[in-house]
């Protein structure tokens, strides 16, 4: 299942669809009114199994002002309660070697806070302190359980779904700080800076979430392309790490990192992250005149 969260128009209330390549874009408000527009409280009330069967009811029945175009609605991310959103630096070799760095021995992790989450389509409008903002391009997992000390063979028992991240950063800040030995989380958790979406891909629709290609382009240019295989620590040595003393939420996103290709954004450019089988999430970047 492909589990959005739109509005119809600003100022409306948010409400949860499913996209189908056939049946395109089918609000479920009518046949799940009482989820709220929370593609996880669909998963916890429902069962995967039969939310499944309720998404395949409103995809057939779909009718009138039920049936959505999807590039007429306003996405929100799709998570409706992010309590923290764990990114992992260092992860793809390629890109530790473009940033001079050395692989790490263990998984490295920071946090961005749940502000930096923006939808589909958001502009993204960095502050004035920077004026070097680069992309990366990330597989996100949402997590749909309670959880901690997770042992690696059951990481999937805790994995609601999946869906697209780009880990904005403002890159000469964050350089200006690690020149100084002091923390870099600001330079990574402007508004904006995690733009996420546009759906929750459910778990079960991803049997191996390490055999997805992911790329960003820039006006049609291959900026940024890598295999999710080639990650460093994979998905269970990630959970496993991460639970390992701290409590994972429903709604937390952990950023799998990024590949080689970072590289600066413009005013005007429109980066389209693109992940096998999920979509495409495309943000504009509007940088405010030095006037």
């Amino acid at each position: 299942m492909h589990l959005g969260r739109i509005r119809r128009s600003p100022g409306e209330p948010v409400e949860l669809a499913a996209w189908h390549a056939e049946h395109g874009l089918v609000s479920l408000r009518r046949l799940a009114p009482d989820v709220d527009g929370d593609p996880l409280a669909l998963l916890s009330r429902y069962g995967t199994d039969a939310a499944a069967e309720l998404v395949r009811a409103a995809q057939e029945q779909a009718a009138g002002d039920d049936v959505l175009d999807e590039d007429a609605v306003i996405f929100e991310p799709p998570v409706a309660r992010c309590g923290k959103v764990c990114c992992m630096a260092l992860n793809y070799r390629a890109h530790a070697e473009e940033s001079g760095l050395e692989v790490p021995p263990d998984p490295v992790l920071f946090f961005k806070p749940s502000s930096a989450l923006t939808g589909h389509r958001a502009d993204i409008r960095p502050p004035a302190r920077t004026k070097h903002v680069e992309h990366e391009v990330e597989l996100a997992v949402v997590i749909g359980t309670r959880c901690r000390d997770v042992p690696a063979d059951e990481w999937r028992s805790v994995v609601a779904g999946y869906t697209i991240v780009n880990d904005l950063t403002a890159r000469d800040l964050q350089l200006i700080n690690h020149e100084r030995n002091v923390p870099w989380d600001q330079s990574k958790g402007f508004d904006g800076f995690a733009p996420l979406g546009p759906y929750l891909v459910t778990a079960d629709a991803v049997p191996d979430p390490s055999r997805l290609e992911m790329t960003l382009t820039i006006d049609g240019e291959v900026r940024q392309q890598a295999h999710t295989s080639q990650m460093v620590f994979g998905l269970p040595r990630l959970i496993e790490d991460l639970t390992d003393g701290m409590t994972l939420e429903p709604g937390d996103v952990i950023a799998t990192g990024t590949t080689a290709g970072i590289a600066p954004v413009a005013d005007g450019d429109v980066m389209h992250a693109t992940i096998t089988g999920f979509g495409t999430l495309s943000n504009r970047v509007v940088i405010a005149s030095e006037a």
